[in-house]
């Protein structure tokens, strides 16, 4: 099973041989293909192999190229993540309306709770209890907008009152690259499994490539937000990104069982599959906070 994240950072040469990865800069370093998850390409001056994407897009590792200022801005998509994908996708396009709203509103639930659960361990007990009032309202498809006022009380209490996730600061940069983090971790899953991001549960914008990732991710926000909680920073450099990128090795409890946060994505992910194939919401397996 793969589990590391790999950052390269320097000027290299990246090559593969005999299962392995071989980063060729100062040092010649080998790292075993199959243990890797996600390699994240940090340095706009490192050169790959065709042979190396190959082999990558066959163990459907996700590959994120990053820009100058280290921002992640393109993916290796493959265009096949699973040998029935055609069954699958028609499968995706016919989920019922009805089955849609009802795991929409356990996603948006279990985001609350989880908002909740870590103001309660940063003592704002009383925005926590007002979080836990809005999970009895939330309707299927969330139509009473339960997410966005508990989003509201949650950020303004998490991070004070003059915060907007629209301004320009080094907290929101924090939260949207961290949050780009597991949008990647959750399209690799999406695509392994045969289905289409593009096609989501709730979100639908004809502009997002990843509307099913956008779906799904959400109970997982709060780990990003209790690691920016915990960074405040005031700048938004190497050490702060590798920070956030570390938050997809942490321990979380998920099926009765330690997994890393990487390994809990891919069994929460298959399980909304299954929930949403079966019609049955109960199918769906969340995590807790270690």
């Amino acid at each position: 099973m793969s589990w590391r994240t790999v950052v390269i950072t320097n000027r290299v040469k990246l090559d593969c041989k005999m299962g392995s990865m071989v980063i060729r800069g100062e040092d010649t370093k080998r790292i075993n293909l199959d243990e890797i998850a996600i390699l994240l390409i940090e340095n706009p001056a490192v050169s790959l192999t065709g042979c190396l994407l190959e082999a990558l897009t066959e163990r459907k590792v996700r590959v994120i190229f990053c820009d100058s200022k280290r921002s992640p801005m393109a993916e290796l998509v493959p265009h096949h993540g699973s040998h029935d994908s055609t069954l699958k996708i028609r499968a995706q396009a016919a989920w019922p309306e009805y089955v849609k709203a009802e795991v929409w509103r356990e996603i948006v639930c279990e985001k609350i709770r989880n908002q909740s659960l870590l103001l309660s361990q940063l003592g704002m007990l009383k925005e926590a209890g007002l979080l836990d009032s809005y999970i009895p309202q939330v309707e299927p498809r969330d139509s009473t907008n339960r997410e966005g006022h508990a989003t509201k009380v949650y950020f303004n209490a998490l991070f004070g009152m003059s915060f907007t996730r629209s301004a320009s600061s080094p907290l929101n940069g924090a939260l949207n690259y961290g949050y780009s983090i597991l949008l990647s971790a959750f399209n690799r899953e999406i695509a392994a499994n045969g289905y289409l991001t593009q096609l989501g549960i709730f979100h639908d914008n004809m502009f997002n490539h990843f509307n099913l990732a956008s779906d799904l991710m959400e109970p997982f926000r709060i780990l990003i937000d209790r690691e920016v909680r915990n960074l405040m920073p005031e700048t938004l450099e190497k050490e702060e990104k590798h920070a956030l990128w570390r938050v997809l090795e942490q321990n979380v409890y998920i099926s009765r069982s330690k997994q890393t946060v990487l390994n809990a994505v891919k069994l929460y992910t298959r399980s909304v599959f299954e929930a949403m194939n079966s019609a049955d919401p109960s199918q769906i397996c969340f995590f807790d906070m270690v």
